[in-house]
């Protein structure tokens, strides 16, 4: 393991940018960009499109290791270079730390949660990681109701695969997200706060995580994640909030840094120059850094 990413990932400030859409979300992710789906015809010119996009945001002026601690990437663009490297190598370059998003999406809802589907090959996904300089992972559930048997599945699921990952060297980012339409949101983190600390409890020494949560109901919910020995960081996702209501639900958490996605890239298109397209980004950057390190 890189000490100095884990001094910086543990002890810095600023956030982890996630530009880790799969599959299924790059559609909507690229339309959401300005690039409809009838302008790209079959899967390898839609991946080469989001590579151009995810290319425009890392190679800003506006992305810059000042502000951002982190970035979390897909399967493919760890296996994409920019500028000669390939990316984790890029981003270890400029001062950011690389992740790798590892799940494989979600299983159908049972329980009123949603676990990962299996993944097959995970062992050889951790394998390529190693080479290609990654320092950590991220792997999403969903939670969708205050149920105590499933949340806890979710959890158990979560940390038995997180050891797997550490046993390959990387820090894995535990996310069990609360969907944030869900009603009795705040019992459901409740009962999540709780499963977590029992698996955290149960971690040994040179066992540390990370873990990805939506930003609680109720403020500071988290706190007793947060101050955990075992955690080097919890980061918030954004979960549909508009940038603007999650930087603000942010600066009542202490110690609750962003991991935001679609509100990092809200404002951006590829038909902004590259003027328009920095000045945008360099605002987000900035509102969600502020968030992420001025508290209420």
């Amino acid at each position: 393991m890189n000490n100095s990413q884990f001094d910086k990932i543990k002890n810095g400030k600023g956030f982890i940018a996630a530009l880790d859409q799969s599959g299924g979300s790059t559609p909507k992710a690229l339309a959401e960009y300005g690039v409809p789906e009838d302008s790209y015809s079959g899967e390898d010119e839609m991946f080469d499109r989001v590579h151009q996009m995810r290319t425009r945001i890392i190679t800003s002026p506006a992305f810059d290791s000042d502000h951002i601690l982190g970035t979390i990437l897909f399967e493919q663009t760890m296996d994409r270079e920019i500028k000669g490297k390939y990316t984790a190598e890029y981003l270890a370059d400029n001062g950011i730390v690389p992740f790798l998003k590892v799940d494989k999406g979600l299983a159908e809802q049972e329980n009123g949660v949603q676990l990962m589907k299996p993944i097959h090959d995970l062992d050889d996904t951790l394998s390529r990681a190693n080479e290609r300089k990654i320092f950590g992972t991220k792997m999403r559930s969903v939670i969708h109701e205050p149920n105590p048997s499933g949340i806890k599945e979710v959890v158990d699921q979560q940390f038995e695969i997180g050891k797997q990952i550490l046993s390959y060297d990387l820090v894995p980012i535990i996310e069990p997200e609360v969907n944030i339409h869900s009603e009795n949101k705040e019992k459901s983190e409740e009962i999540l706060r709780d499963e977590i600390l029992k698996s955290l409890n149960g971690l040994s020494a040179d066992q540390n995580v990370m873990l990805k949560l939506s930003i609680p109901t109720n403020a500071n919910t988290y706190k007793e994640l947060i101050e955990h020995p075992r955690v080097v960081r919890v980061v918030a996702l954004s979960g549909g909030y508009s940038r603007d209501e999650a930087n603000e639900k942010l600066k009542e958490n202490h110690g609750l840094i962003a991991s935001f996605s679609r509100a990092l890239a809200a404002d951006l298109n590829a038909n902004q120059s590259d003027e328009e397209f920095n000045q945008a980004l360099k605002s987000a950057v900035d509102s969600i850094y502020d968030a992420s390190v001025n508290k209420k």
